[in-house]
């Protein structure tokens, strides 16, 4: 089960810093959350690419997980990789860049005081060496996220059609824009919910039809009921 969890915000924009350790025997599943992280555990770098369905970490009897957690869509870009090519993957860093770029990251790594900041300093490294985000990204997320946006509509404010909106969140995001609204809505519904707010009531204030359907979203994506989900 978990023994401790900490978070702080980057330096990179938008990223969050965590560390994790967990002993083995019961680890809650990752959900999907629209998100990317940059990991080490286990003396490896890995990379979470962007995931359609809980994830269930295999861990020893006792580990300790770092992680930089990039904003949604913001992965890609500082990775060189589009996001629909890691969907559901944990592959090591070194499988997805040349010797050269993974012998820097690895030297930034290795002089840092601590993990969580070798991972932003590999973050910072690629942040100063590629082009901004294309600001379409964030306000994807904003709209969809919103949940006042249709996707139809959301393309006609874009100037850029359905088509080119589906590539485009497939190469942010990993999936296209009809998912990834379904898992934003999700986790706001999970926010609501571990705060307290009723079942019901989540499903009504997150656009659910109803509370069955809130449920089986949450079944869809984490393999289990909304109830045994909230306790972990």
């Amino acid at each position: 089960m978990p023994l401790g969890y900490r978070e702080r915000p980057s330096r990179i924009a938008g990223a969050v810093v965590w560390e994790r350790d967990i002993a083995g025997d019961a680890v809650a599943p990752v959900l999907p959350d629209g998100c990317m992280d940059l990991l080490w555990m286990n003396g490896r770098l890995t990379v979470a690419g962007p995931d359609t369905r809980a994830y269930h970490p295999t861990v020893g009897p006792l580990t300790r997980i770092a992680g930089i957690r990039f904003a949604p869509g913001a992965a890609p870009a500082l990775l060189g990789v589009p996001a629909d090519e890691l969907r559901d993957g944990r592959p090591d860093l070194a499988e997805l860049w040349t010797p050269a770029l993974s012998r820097r990251a690895a030297a930034l790594f290795e002089s840092a005081p601590s993990p969580v900041a070798g991972l932003e300093a590999i973050a910072a490294w690629r942040a100063a060496e590629t082009d901004p985000l294309d600001p379409m990204v964030p306000r994807i997320v904003t709209e969809l996220r919103s949940g006042t946006s249709t996707i139809a509509t959301l393309a006609a404010d874009l100037e850029i059609g359905p088509r080119r909106l589906h590539r485009l969140s497939l190469a942010a995001f990993g999936y296209g824009p009809k998912t990834l609204t379904r898992i934003l809505r999700m986790q706001r519904a999970l926010a609501l919910a571990r705060a307290g707010t009723p079942l019901a009531e989540t499903a009504f204030r997150t656009g659910y039809s109803d509370q069955s359907h809130l449920s089986r979203e949450i079944r869809d994506f984490a393999g289990m009921p909304l109830t045994e989900l909230l306790t972990h």
